[in-house]
């Protein structure tokens, strides 16, 4: 038996959340393969298999906070013996008998939990198992807890059992039943704004999207679920999808081939459209690609008044960092206007030539490149207090923060070294950030190192904002909504005009410890210049 402790999942974490459970007791795993998410007050992350082994016990159950360093799961590696049980056995004995039989003991001895004696064969100890496993991926686990659904007592409709959101949602009565054909009572089945994990563009989305796909009412739930563990397609097809990057395991399938789902080329383009659509929307609402995290807390059952959910993980360290900056620094916030009417024309005039390259141009990197002007410029801005030792550090290094709302709070994706890049790499960088931040895909270590951060308040309607530091940096500076606005122009005559302009605000809030507001307001009116005059960032 291999006991296999929560590893240190990023810097400073002392514990996670369990969130679901990737694979079930007797399951064959192999070296890497990922086995559980684990929610930490970071990211959302994929714990992997640290051998070839079968699942032997499971410790927690999906829901528990789990300290780093506690057993979580347990293998039966082949060749190496089970942990040995007999009371009394020392633990000297027990790193004796690892030894004698070539294998490194575990630095304590686990007691009976760890596995039965010898059971070198557990593999055939758990052949009754399956029949009581319950086959789901992920996201229904996430949908079945949100509400408050046994997985067990519900029966799958997808391939082999499988449980699909559809019916989780039966179950909880949200959604019609599946019928016995496979069809629900309404379709589409599953719709894509239905993504229990924050993310927009489910695998359903081109039903979604046109009402039905090729095949009519024969679509199903179980087809049309994603997470699919096996899909037939023909070679063109699946060349087809590598082209367009797509998944075929999250493809809808109307058709099956010797009881499995079959996926079409035709299939496969609109599954790619749809995701494409989806994406554009959403950036295209938020302008820099911020995604807006789904209200929570807003259902209540009849009769209830109050409803109380654990206060922890991400939410959890966002309010501590918040405490932290807010009560450690003195703020200032200094706000202002910038004309931005040329900015938003050469924007328009890069896009097609950005899209040419499949990169969707934002005004972010616009502004980002405008900001690290400004910091080298005044690389008070892009210091930092070290309390401990009583010194100020600057820093001769940019790595941009973006502020990104998600379905649990506040992340800040970081652009590291953004001096060294030009703005197609840094569109392309943030849109990818932004999005792995949306999905909880994000490592610890890109959420780690930023110097400066930007937060786009304009994307949900927005003007002006005192945005509170990400601690220990020493600003930060929102961004409003552009909006068209009457400004008084001076012509090259120097005749004076009242014209409708463009115009974006600004917020920078700044550690008044180390800043002053003279600088504080030179700073912005340096980002001022270079957005006014986007031909300057030509330079940069």
């Amino acid at each position: 038996m291999r006991e296999f402790e929560l590893p240190d999942v990023g810097e400073g974490v002392a514990e996670g959340e369990l969130v679901s459970w990737l694979v079930e007791v007797g399951d064959t795993v192999s070296e890497d393969q990922p086995v559980a998410e684990v929610e930490t007050d970071k990211a959302l992350v994929e714990v992997p298999a640290p051998v070839n082994g079968t699942v032997a016990e499971l410790h927690y159950e999906e829901g528990d906070v789990i300290p780093v360093g506690e057993v979580f799961v347990t293998f039966e590696v082949a060749g190496e013996p089970s942990d040995s049980s007999e009371e009394g056995q020392t633990e000297s004995e027990a790193q004796v008998a690892g030894h004698s039989a070539g294998v490194d003991a575990p630095e304590e001895a686990r007691g009976d939990d760890a596995g039965d004696p010898g059971a070198t064969g557990a593999e055939t100890e758990t052949v009754d198992t399956p029949q009581d496993r319950v086959f789901a991926p992920p996201r229904v686990r996430r949908l079945a807890r949100e509400e408050g659904i046994d997985l067990a007592t519900v029966e799958g409709s997808g391939p082999g059992g499988r449980i699909t959101a559809a019916d989780v949602r039966a179950a909880a009565g949200t959604e019609p039943a599946t019928t016995a054909s496979g069809t629900t009572d309404a379709e589409p089945a599953e719709s894509g704004a239905d993504s229990s994990d924050g993310t927009a563009a489910s695998s359903a989305e081109p039903t979604a999207d046109s009402g039905t796909v090729s095949g009519g009412s024969t679509a199903s739930t179980d087809l049309e679920s994603a997470d699919r563990e096996r899909t037939l397609a023909a070679p063109a097809t699946r060349r087809i999808a590598q082209e367009e990057g797509v998944d075929l395991d999250a493809v809808p399938a109307v058709e099956q081939r010797d009881g499995e789902a079959f996926v079409t080329p035709e299939a496969v383009r609109e599954y790619a459209e749809a995701q494409q659509r989806a994406q554009e929307a959403d950036r295209e609402a938020l302008e820099a690609g911020q995604p807006v995290g789904e209200s929570k807390g807003t259902e209540f059952e009849p009769g209830e008044r109050e409803r109380r959910e654990p206060f922890r993980g991400v939410r959890k360290r966002i309010a501590e960092a918040m405490v932290e900056s807010k009560y450690t620094a003195p703020h200032v916030t200094h706000h202002d206007e910038v004309d931005v009417t040329d900015l938003v024309e050469t924007r328009e005039r890069l896009k097609s030539r950005a899209e040419e390259q499949g990169i969707r141009l934002t005004y972010m990197p616009f502004i980002t490149k405008a900001v690290v002007a400004a910091l080298q410029e005044f690389p008070e801005m892009n210091a930092v207090i070290d309390e401990e030792n009583e010194e100020i550090v600057y820093r001769d290094y940019y790595n941009i923060g973006v502020a990104t709302a998600t379905d649990v709070g506040l992340m800040v994706p970081v652009l590291e070294n953004a001096d060294r890049k030009g703005l197609l790499q840094l569109a392309s960088e943030t849109n990818e950030l932004v999005e792995k931040a949306r999905e909880r895909t994000i490592s610890p270590d890109e959420l780690q190192g930023s110097t400066f951060t930007i937060t786009n308040v304009g994307g949900i309607g927005g003007e002006y904002a005192t945005p509170i530091l990400n601690y220990p940096e020493s600003g930060i500076l929102a961004i409003g909504e552009i909006k068209r606005k009457p400004r008084v122009v001076t012509d090259e005559h120097g005749e004076e005009s009242i014209e409708p302009r463009s115009v974006m605000t600004l917020s920078l809030s700044f550690d008044h410890r180390l800043i002053d507001g003279a600088v504080g307001a030179r700073f912005t009116n340096a980002v001022m210049e270079y957005l006014e005059n986007p031909d300057l960032l030509l330079l940069e």
